[in-house]
């Protein structure tokens, strides 16, 4: 498996799992993107599935599918296997994205979302995603594009202190503009049919909802260590931390991001 970065101890954090689970309602997300691409008896591959709460929905879209979940994170398994003990329709396994321990032409549909973002070799990773699929399967991608970076009116320290964090972080290859590139690694995967879908993800105009704002603190808390490392001391991460959820405050910015969805298929 990959050498421990900085984002995997963010990852690791129990926190994590159970923040990421909060953003995302796992029916609708289902219904929205993969309900119509599962048919009766197939079988199913969550690639950095976490905690699960997204592959149980897809099982439970009939009886006769079976749903696999893979993630490097030993944390993020024990959760999912906690959560859907006595399914015995889903699977949880251990492994890198980037070498998955799987035949080749197994899995009729393979999905990830707001993965690569993360991972250093986004190509190895999702060929390894089309190796895996069947021919005339699917697989489907969804990341961000954006995120952290766009605001308006620019507030200078706090925009300055945020790419510092992310540049820091692109060493572990974390990858903020990652949406835009999965046309191309699909491509490169050697998919074909390939759809591709841009939508706002994170947009705050005005004043942030309380709720939201609870997420992000959450967010920067978890992420507080390595915000220190990279800014030299816990009291300086604190301070941009507040400086940043001050930002998102005031009645007059804007914040937002994009997510890409690109869904392509195997040749048969």
């Amino acid at each position: 498996m990959s050498q421990t970065t900085p984002i995997d101890y963010i990852m690791e954090d129990p926190r994590e799992a159970l923040r990421l689970e909060q953003k995302v309602d796992p029916v609708e997300w289902v219904q929205k993107y993969l309900a119509h691409r599962v048919c009766p008896g197939a079988e199913v591959l969550s690639v950095g599935c976490g905690p699960g709460v997204i592959l149980r929905s897809v099982a439970n879209l009939d009886s006769s599918i079976k749903a696999t979940g893979i993630d490097i994170s030993a944390e993020r398994l024990r959760q999912a296997m906690e959560k859907n003990r006595g399914n015995s329709r889903l699977q949880f396994v251990r492994g890198n994205a980037e070498s998955m321990e799987f035949p080749s032409n197994r899995f009729d549909l393979v999905y990830c979302r707001m993965l690569l973002q993360y991972l250093k070799e986004k190509e190895r990773a999702v060929s390894e995603m089309a190796r895996v699929c069947k021919r005339g399967g699917t697989v489907l991608l969804q990341d961000l594009d954006g995120q952290l970076l766009w605001h308006y009116p620019e507030a200078p320290n706090v925009q300055r202190t945020l790419e510092k964090v992310v540049a820091a972080l692109a060493t572990t290859g974390f990858d903020p503009f990652v949406g835009r590139k999965l046309f191309w690694l699909a491509q490169n995967a050697g998919l074909t049919n390939i759809n591709v879908q841009v939508e706002c993800y994170h947009l705050i105009a005005g004043e942030v909802d309380p709720n939201i704002l609870k997420q992000w603190e959450l967010k920067l808390e978890i992420a507080r260590p390595q915000m220190s490392r990279v800014l030299g001391s816990e009291s300086e991460a604190r301070r941009q931390s507040q400086a940043f959820l001050d930002f998102l405050r005031r009645p007059d910015t804007l914040t937002y991001s994009n997510v890409f969805t690109v869904t392509g298929e195997k040749p048969l």
